[in-house]
């Protein structure tokens, strides 16, 4: 899978493949994908003090432990505005499970949905996004809203590229509880908002990772989290959408455009045993590899898309890395690495394929 071709071989190769199911999916994403994007959040989470009571109540001194993060921020980032109401969240793990607890501010809490499954974002709710190895595939996504309903689905790689949400996937002991600083679903008074408390046992995580017990002090994961918020009017004494209007997405770690499902651009939850308040997040050293491999990507799509075949490395109209590319075909499509020219031989380091799976070698 390392090897290279020769480039004369390669280019004729990459030409000659056509449109096939399973490539670059028809929408391709804005200019600023092609840009280099700064490195994402990060956020240390230390072990519990103690065990956690899965009741939505964060007043617990367990909790105290752990720092919140930064305020959600609209999930295109800079270019919108700041959210009405803040957002927020804070984690910690044990030999058992990872804990995650987030804080939503809101004046009218409401929720409707009541089926486990159910298409929840319908009602404003908190989703958790986690990729514990970081190859963009096989990641989950969790749902609840306001009542505790839940929506837990395994997907085997964004939509953008094909993939496929499994709805009937499970999280193995998983427990969440919501509790709400005000009446539920009740438009006469003011309220404060929602809390969320969610335990997601290690064993849970069995069809996304390849560990069999709790993560390592200073391993690294792939996470975002979103809060869907809805413009809402009073009819008749009940919360009512006001209509022809887009849903609010809030996030921790802006995606750019408005689509959660850039695992790239997600941020990372680093896990630590040492005293809460002393470590500091440690930035991927191959972030700018990273990064560089999905501008290739991006713009391989975009050329794909425009021709019908793909493009060799000259040609992905990226002269600041194109050296550092080695593209070539596949039995199912295309293949982009980055070389360590450094190396005696040079040495492939990370590659993406085409439908955005990413390795390190």
């Amino acid at each position: 899978m390392c090897r290279t071709l020769a480039r004369a071989a390669a280019a004729a190769a990459i030409a000659a493949l056509a449109l096939v199911p399973g490539s670059p999916a028809a929408d391709v994403p804005p200019g600023d994908m092609l840009a280099a994007w700064p490195h994402p959040k990060g956020y240390v989470c230390y072990r519990a003090p103690g065990p956690i009571t899965i009741d939505g109540d964060l007043k617990s001194a367990e909790w105290d432990a752990a720092p919140w993060s930064d305020a959600f921020v609209d999930i295109e980032g800079d270019k919108r505005p700041k959210p009405q109401f803040r957002t927020r969240m804070k984690m910690l793990w044990d030999d058992e499970a990872l804990y995650i607890a987030a804080e939503l501010e809101e004046p009218h809490v409401w929720a409707t949905i009541k089926e486990h499954d159910a298409v929840i974002f319908q009602d404003p709710d908190f989703e958790i996004f986690l990729d514990p190895d970081g190859d963009n595939h096989t990641y989950a996504e969790l749902e609840l809203n306001a009542l505790n309903t839940t929506w837990d689905l395994l997907l085997t790689k964004p939509y953008k590229n094909g993939g496929r949400a499994l709805n009937g996937w499970e999280i193995i002991g998983l427990k969440t509880a919501v509790k709400v600083q005000g009446t539920l679903n009740d438009p006469r008074d003011t309220d404060t908002g929602w809390t969320i408390e969610v335990r997601w046992p290690w064993k849970g995580l069995r069809e996304l990772a390849t560990f069999t017990g709790a993560p390592r002090d200073g391993d690294q994961w792939r996470i975002n989290f979103s809060r869907v918020e809805w413009d809402i009017q009073v009819n008749g004494g009940q919360y009512t959408k006001v209509k022809n209007r887009p849903e609010h997405n809030w996030v921790w770690a802006p995606q750019g455009v408005i689509d959660m499902h850039r695992p790239e651009r997600w941020g990372y939850l680093q896990f630590s045993t040492a005293k809460p308040g002393t470590t500091t997040f440690k930035p991927d050293p191959d972030w700018p590899v990273r990064d560089a491999l999905h501008r290739a990507y991006y713009a391989q799509r975009a050329h794909h898309k425009k021709n019908g075949t793909f493009a060799t490395a000259a040609d992905l109209g990226l002269k600041d890395i194109a050296d550092r590319l080695d593209v070539r075909a596949t039995r199912t499509g295309c293949e982009i690495s980055w070389l360590e020219r450094e190396a005696k031989p040079p040495k492939v380091r990370y590659s993406i394929t085409d439908d955005a799976r990413l390795w390190k070698h």
